[in-house]
């Protein structure tokens, strides 16, 4: 049976400082912080996942959102080329983390830019968001390495919201969900659930039907719940100050056989 490897990575010194681009700056509690980040790591762990914390990059305030630092598909990592040039030191630990973990390695390469959070798998389809960080040649790099693996590669646009996944992520039936003032084409994706809340738009598939998710978006827990799924809400609130979602707080490595 494959593994549930989930690669996380501590809040750092400097998490404070972190880029904010769509919303004002609120300041950050980084003692309550880590609390926030124990807690989700804990609900990872409680649910079958192993954890596995990439090295520090205590330089780097965004290092905590590790998400943005590569993609996988089956076993093979392909670690980005950030497109906010200082977020690009966050990558070697990453790295590190995945060749111990016996993943073949890829990487975008100049003038490639690739945030993870931009890219959205549901099934073999690959939904990459063409916006403020990632670019066009990343995109065709990451179709390059993914696609003979049996990847569908889907460009979609990004303009409102950070990453493609701080607008949409997907439940496991594969509907992908969304806020849709949010959302720039919700017609690109096959089959489109909106949701009431911006936080709601974000989901980590547990496994079993079990969702992880923003405790700000209780309409939404209410509606994954009529549907027949078990949210799990984590207090992400002084990540979200930041841009970030239960997603980028982590990498999940679902096809590994180590």
């Amino acid at each position: 049976m494959p593994s549930k490897h989930a690669l996380v990575r501590r809040p750092g010194p400097r998490l404070a400082e972190g880029l904010v681009t769509h919303i004002e700056r609120h300041p950050v509690d980084p003692v309550l912080a880590l609390r926030q980040w124990e807690a989700y790591v804990q609900v990872l762990r409680d649910h079958g996942w192993h954890t596995v914390e990439a090295g520090p990059a205590d330089d780097c305030p965004d290092a905590v959102f590790v998400e943005d630092a590569l993609v996988m598909f089956r076993n093979v990592a392909l670690l980005a080329r950030p497109g906010a040039g200082v977020r690009r030191a966050e990558v070697p630990g990453a790295r590190a983390a995945v060749e111990a973990l016996g993943c073949s390695v890829n990487e975008i390469r100049e003038p490639g830019t690739l945030d993870g959070g931009d890219v959205l798998k549901v099934g073999d389809t690959l939904y990459v968001g063409r916006g403020g960080r990632t670019n066009a040649e990343g995109i065709r790099q990451l179709r390059a390495v993914f696609e003979p693996l049996g990847a569908r590669v889907v460009a979609v646009p990004v303009s409102r919201v950070l990453h493609l996944k701080s607008a949409v992520t997907a439940l496991p039936d594969g509907t992908v969900i969304g806020y849709p003032p949010l959302v720039d084409d919700p017609a690109a994706f096959t089959r489109f659930l909106p949701v009431p809340e911006e936080s709601g738009a974000h989901v980590v598939l547990l496994g079993g039907g079990a969702l992880l998710m923003a405790a700000s978006a209780p309409k939404s827990a209410e509606l994954f719940t009529d549907l027949g799924y078990q949210p799990v809400a984590v207090d992400i609130s002084e990540f979200e100050k930041l841009e970030g979602c239960v997603t980028c707080l982590s990498v999940r490595l679902r096809e590994l056989y180590v």
